[in-house]
Order: structure tokens, then C-alpha cells, then sequence
């Protein structure tokens, strides 16, 4: 398996070289000079400081892009609204353990997808989208009388659900900071990873 950039560690300076290869190549596609490289991979190899260049075939059955992504949720960035309902009202792998082994009332809610849901979720938790969240469909699941416990992988999206679990008026919802990763490294390291 590849290692993240955070796992993996980066390079500095290969950013800045790779940088100034993707302004070259806005640079000519927003201008219209230049051969550019759709249709081709180039490959940069720092240590060796060789270029090779790939061409890809597409496949037809891939959609076309017709709208951006968020670019806070695709980086993995916490929107202020999120970052702001987190303050306070995030708990640790330890904590949660504790208000389970106390027989605390509560409610733990996955918020990944249904996909991630079959590979692994904790013991007792409840998938409620965040999609649903966001919606509003998924609120009407949320239990009135416990504390309502959030959870994704890594914390991201659980803290942009619970922004909106919050304005919802479930004023005493958390979430799990480092999300069901954090969970397996420090609670069940047995437990399967993806």
C-alpha cells in the first residue's frame, strides 16, 4: 500500500519543481500555445532528475467533469463552521472508550458512506450518512435522549456533520477526534483498516 504524504513525508522542494511544470501547463491551456500534456502523464523522478512522459488512453465509460469539487473537503481541510462546532465538543479515542465502558447513554453515529461502513465500523454504531445529515434526512435518525457521538475516518467530515447536528439543536453532540483511524491505532488495533 502507498504511504499518505503525512505517513510518507514530502520533499519540499519537489512541490516547488512540480509546481512550476502544472503554471506552465495553465499557463497553455489558458493561453492556447504550446503542446500541452492531456492526454499524457509526465513522471518526474527527483533523485534520478529524469522526466518520462506516459501517454493515457481514456476510458470511455469515465464521466466527464462538469462541476468543481470542494476544495476544503477534497484536501481534507475543516471548514471554519465545522472547526467553530468542533471547539469543545470533540472527544478522544480514550474518552469514548470510558463513556462506553460507563454505560453513558449515547448514540455513535458513522457518518461515512455505505461503502466504507461494510469494510469496518465500530461495535454498536448507527450509519447515518453525512450526505443524509446535510440534507436534513439523516436528523430525523438522530436519537432525542442520548448524547449523539459522531465518528468518519479521520475526523474531517464527522466535525462538518456535527455543525450541522449542532444548528439542528442537538446542542450536546460530539464528535471522535482522528475518527475511526484514531479509534483502531489507539482502542483496537486489531480492528481492519483501509
Amino acid at each position: 500500500m502507498v504511504p499518505s504524504c503525512a505517513e510518507g513525508g514530502v520533499l519540499g522542494i519537489i512541490c516547488a519543481s512540480v509546481a512550476s511544470v502544472m503554471g506552465t501547463e495553465a499557463i497553455k491551456l489558458i493561453t492556447g500555445i504550446g503542446e500541452t500534456l492531456l492526454g499524457r502523464l509526465l513522471v518526474y523522478d527527483a533523485l534520478e532528475m529524469s522526466y518520462r512522459t506516459i501517454t493515457i488512453r481514456k476510458d470511455p465509460s469515465t464521466p466527464k467533469i462538469t462541476e468543481l469539487v470542494d476544495y476544503e473537503q477534497f484536501c481534507g481541510v475543516v471548514a471554519d463552521d465545522a472547526a467553530q462546532a468542533a471547539k469543545g465538543s470533540t472527544i478522544t479515542p480514550r474518552e469514548l472508550r470510558d463513556w462506553l465502558d460507563s454505560g453513558r447513554k449515547l448514540a455513535l453515529i458513522d457518518v461515512r458512506d455505505p461503502v466504507e461502513w461494510d469494510i469496518v465500523h465500530i461495535d454498536g454504531a448507527q450509519l447515518i450518512p453525512k450526505s443524509l445529515i446535510n440534507s436534513g434526512e439523516g436528523l430525523a435518525k438522530l436519537p432525542q435522549d442520548r448524547t449523539a457521538v459522531l465518528y468518519c475516518k479521520t475526523g474531517v467530515r464527522s466535525a462538518e456533520a456535527l455543525a450541522a447536528v449542532k444548528k439542528a439543536g442537538f446542542s450536546d453532540a460530539v464528535h471522535l477526534q482522528g475518527g475511526i483511524v484514531a479509534w483502531a491505532k489507539q482502542m483496537q488495533p486489531d480492528m481492519v483498516m483501509y
